[in-house]
């Protein structure tokens, strides 16, 4: 967990989107107890009477509270061992079971390269840490988006806990061509010179729709660094030294699913959805703080030379992360609601006890929603048996 100083950020090439390093933990730390507008918003969900009343003092006691908290944090690693507490107690809390498999097969004194599906903004790559942390291994750095960093405390917040930044925003070719180069060469740096491993998402943004596929562009991305070096070198050979392992993640039940529902719904019914200015920290919080029911975590076998395209080797991360893939009985009742594929169901381990679950958070959903939210879990269902002919699956339409 520990990171250490490279050099002064002159000689620094990724000092903008690069995790802090422990020199740094301090400043950032001071920086955070006085930002007015994480104050604003920690007494607005903690203290909301105060809050409205004297929100000078609700400041005060929040600045307080973050001063006392981390008054024992000097390092990353430090930060992330609290980080590891509450994780805690979100499991003991939100969720029924949490497994993990094929972490075993992997070299614990190794970097990797970890891409997983992509379900929950906060909680994907906080799954696979808390995993590797129960097993003493070092946590990963973590790909996050520039468009989830509007605000300077989240983007401390997030570079604190071992976050790299993806730039999304940046206009024309050139720009967006040298920053992917940076980035390209950041994560190679990161895996073949520092051996601390990496885990970035599958796709830009989440699986909304419960479909699970990699983007090649990430691949061509990955890829862009070696090829620098060597514009000769084959795809393959530059995703084997990166040690690339697919990853999946199943969750019972997404806290997030109602609206992802009604998301899909407005880009079909109205060709378009626009976001609420403090929306992704919403669904940070309701991530974190929702009920998930079982979530199992495995990890695949890394990929080798033997691709020579970015379509082949996403290609092969979607084979290892929709085999991987666990479908509790959540995914096989919402098939069974929307009364396709019949001869997809298997119902032999659904309890009385999951269908009344399931059903009490049917009931809750809006029923111009209900297609939708269903066809979330009902999807991964038909993407195992391959019944899937676009991203566009049939219950959508």
């Amino acid at each position: 967990m520990n990171e250490t100083p490279t050099g002064n950020l002159a000689e620094d090439p990724w000092a903008d989107i690069r995790p802090y390093r422990d020199d740094e933990v301090a400043a950032v730390l001071a920086r955070l107890a006085g930002n007015r507008e994480l104050l604003d918003a920690l007494t607005r969900y903690r203290l909301p009477r105060l809050h409205r009343r004297m929100p000078w003092l609700a400041r005060a006691v929040a600045s307080y509270a973050i001063r006392r908290e981390t008054r024992d944090v000097f390092s990353v690693r430090d930060f992330q061992m609290r980080v590891a507490y509450y994780m805690e107690r979100m499991l003991r809390t939100s969720t029924d079971e949490f497994r993990v498999e094929g972490l075993d097969r992997l070299d614990p004194n190794t970097a990797y390269l970890f891409i997983g599906n992509h379900r929950d903004i906060s909680l994907d790559p906080a799954f696979v840490n808390y995993a590797l942390h129960q097993a003493g291994r070092d946590t990963v750095r973590i790909a996050i988006g520039d468009n989830l960093l509007k605000k300077p405390y989240v983007t401390d917040l997030m570079r604190l806990n071992k976050s790299f930044i993806v730039p999304r925003a940046l206009r024309g070719k050139r720009a967006m061509l040298a920053a992917y180069q940076s980035l390209s060469s950041y994560i190679r740096h990161s895996i073949i010179e520092d051996n601390h491993s990496i885990w970035m998402a599958q796709r830009e943004g989440r699986a909304k729709d419960g479909i699970d596929r990699t983007d090649p562009a990430i691949v061509k991305m990955l890829t862009m660094a070696r090829r620098l070096e060597d514009r000769q070198a084959p795809i393959g050979a530059a995703i084997a030294e990166l040690r690339l392992v697919p990853v999946s993640i199943s969750y019972e039940y997404d806290p997030c699913d109602l609206q992802k529902a009604r998301e899909l719904h407005a880009v079909h019914s109205q060709g378009r959805y626009e976001k609420s200015e403090f929306e992704d920290i919403q669904s940070i919080v309701a991530g974190i703080t929702g009920h998930k029911g079982r979530v199992q975590l495995r990890f695949g076998e890394p990929l080798g030379a033997n691709y020579d395209t970015p379509e082949s080797v996403a290609a092969e991360i979607d084979r290892q992360v929709v085999e991987g893939y666990r479908l509790f009985p959540s995914h096989y009742l919402a098939l069974e609601a929307l009364g396709d594929a019949p001869e997809l169901l298997d119902l032999s381990e659904v309890s009385d006890v999951d269908r009344a679950r399931f059903q009490a958070r049917l009931n809750d959903v809006p029923a111009e929603l209900r297609n939708w939210w269903l066809a979330q879990y009902a999807n991964p269902v038909r993407h195992k048996a391959s019944r899937l002919i676009d991203n566009e699956a049939s219950s959508l339409r």
